[in-house]
């Protein structure tokens, strides 16, 4: 089987001009085995891998024919490669009926993926980086809670305990000061999001790649990350990985390109460009308990990611309080200039924290801490205060001396607040026990009889991919 040219996309209706609109509800169920149409689709985005491509192609298709019972397609994407990795890629498609290939002008594994995940007819997709770093026994479970409707999407991870890697310790520092920058900036809760293995159910995928916007690595990040803020369930696979000496990615453009990533998608998380309230409404799994949903709602509790976020306000509510002294103190006495000043940035700086540092939203409760928050600049305001009056009262300072006598004071304030805030305004309630009666977990057993319910009744015994995912 071989597809060429470029891939169609799918039309969908907007409210606004490049905003679409949310689908219905999603309803999930498993996977249909049975079907005559590919059951898996594996993507292998390239671009110039001539020397790697039919050495890939041969493995996972051996690999695939041996341990995956159902219907298999392997597309390569290949994005304007100026090489011969087109020519292998058909020939091989001409040789082997389940590989098929794209042909994109367009560079970028984002805009890859995006575009033929969206063609695919197949019910589960999935996509793995041409060099094979990842030991494909992993595929077994990263597969399966798709299949069974368990999860929305599953990715491999090389930086849990239990993960066995061998890589350079330039690109272990980088890979993971860019998860630990993740979870804490943006509040994430998976552990790797560059691992070129993952996989997506294709309903899913329908619904929320319409809102990727990044064509090149950030496209898995972005994925990501829009996936938890619409209460999908991401799987995690440790994976035994091994660097590729010979890999061509730049890792620190790609790093630097990463950065930019987050800022952008920040941005349209906080513009409302991506409407996540109703692709949650639409996509997120039934109601959670009270004290879950709770958890849910505010993921970004951890010290760390607090102190990241909080630092990063209060180096901006700083710089601003600082400039409006600085105007004040031009026409007013010391002491009027700070109040002016602390009050004007007070409010703002207290509803950034409480919507970014302590990831609070909605209006409950939102008077009660702006009412505690001024509680809290009146304690910063006494601090700055007592520091002006008791250097006026010990020499005659200039205005700069003044400048570093309330920045100084400001500091210890802003101290004050961030202990303040956390453990008083914007406290987490404790979750409530979660009552009798909740539905059982599923065990092996139970998981078992589900994937087997998928199979033809002739099918006496699990499948080899099934068997290997719940051992």
């Amino acid at each position: 089987m071989m597809i060429t040219d470029q891939v169609t996309g799918h039309r969908l209706r907007h409210i606004a001009p490049g905003i679409p609109v949310p689908l219905p509800a999603l309803r999930r169920s498993r996977v249909d085995t049975r079907s005559a149409t590919p059951v898996l689709d594996v993507t292998i985005p390239v671009f110039n891998e001539e020397k790697d491509l039919e050495e890939c192609l041969r493995r996972l298709h051996g690999y695939l024919q041996e341990y995956f019972p159902h219907p298999f397609r392997i597309t390569v994407a290949d994005n304007a490669s100026t090489d011969g990795t087109l020519t292998i890629a058909e020939r091989v498609a001409r040789e082997v009926p389940e590989v098929a290939v794209v042909h994109l002008a367009e560079k970028g594994r984002g805009n890859a993926l995006r575009r033929v995940w969206l063609a695919s007819d197949a019910p589960v997709l999935a996509y793995m980086d041409v060099d094979l770093s990842t030991d494909l026994a992993a595929l077994a479970p990263l597969l399966a809670p798709l299949i069974s409707g368990h999860s929305d999407l599953a990715i491999g991870t090389r930086l849990t305990r239990s993960s066995r890697v061998i890589r350079r310790p330039k690109r272990e520092f980088i890979s993971r000061s860019y998860n630990l920058l993740l979870r804490s900036v943006m509040g994430a809760r998976f552990t790797d999001a560059q691992c070129g293995f993952k996989a997506i159910r294709a309903d899913v995928a329908r619904r929320i790649l319409p809102y990727t916007q990044d064509n090149e690595w950030f496209f898995d990040t972005e994925l990501l990350v829009l996936a938890e803020r619409c209460g999908l369930r991401v799987h995690e696979v440790p994976v035994d990985w091994i660097d590729d000496p010979d890999s061509s990615v730049d890792i620190v453009q790609t790093a630097l390109a990463d950065l930019r990533g987050m800022a952008r998608l920040t941005g349209d998380l906080v513009s409302g460009r991506i409407p996540v309230p109703e692709l949650r409404a639409a996509l997120a799994r039934g109601p959670l308990p009270a004290g879950a949903r709770d958890t849910e709602q505010n993921r970004r509790n951890s010290l760390l990611g607090q102190l990241v976020r909080f630092g990063t306000i209060g180096i901006v509510s700083t710089l601003a309080y600082l400039l409006l002294f600085l105007a004040c103190r031009g026409f007013m006495d010391p002491q009027l200039a700070n109040f002016l000043a602390l009050l004007s940035t007070a409010v703002a700086n207290t509803a950034a924290n409480r919507r970014f540092t302590f990831g609070i939203q909605g209006g409950s409760y939102a008077a009660r801490h702006h009412f505690e928050g001024l509680i809290v600049f009146g304690l910063g305001l006494g601090l700055t205060s007592a520091a002006l009056a008791l250097v006026h009262s010990t020499t005659t300072p200039g205005r700069w001396a003044e400048l570093a006598t309330v920045t100084a004071a400001n500091l210890a304030a802003t101290a004050l607040k961030f202990l303040l805030f956390r453990l008083w305004v914007f406290r987490h309630p404790r979750p409530p026990a979660v009552p009798d009666g909740r539905a059982p977990k599923s065990g092996p057993a139970e998981f078992a009889s589900t994937i087997a319910s998928t199979e033809p009744p002739t099918t006496a015994t699990l499948s080899p991919l099934t068997d290997k995912a719940i051992s």
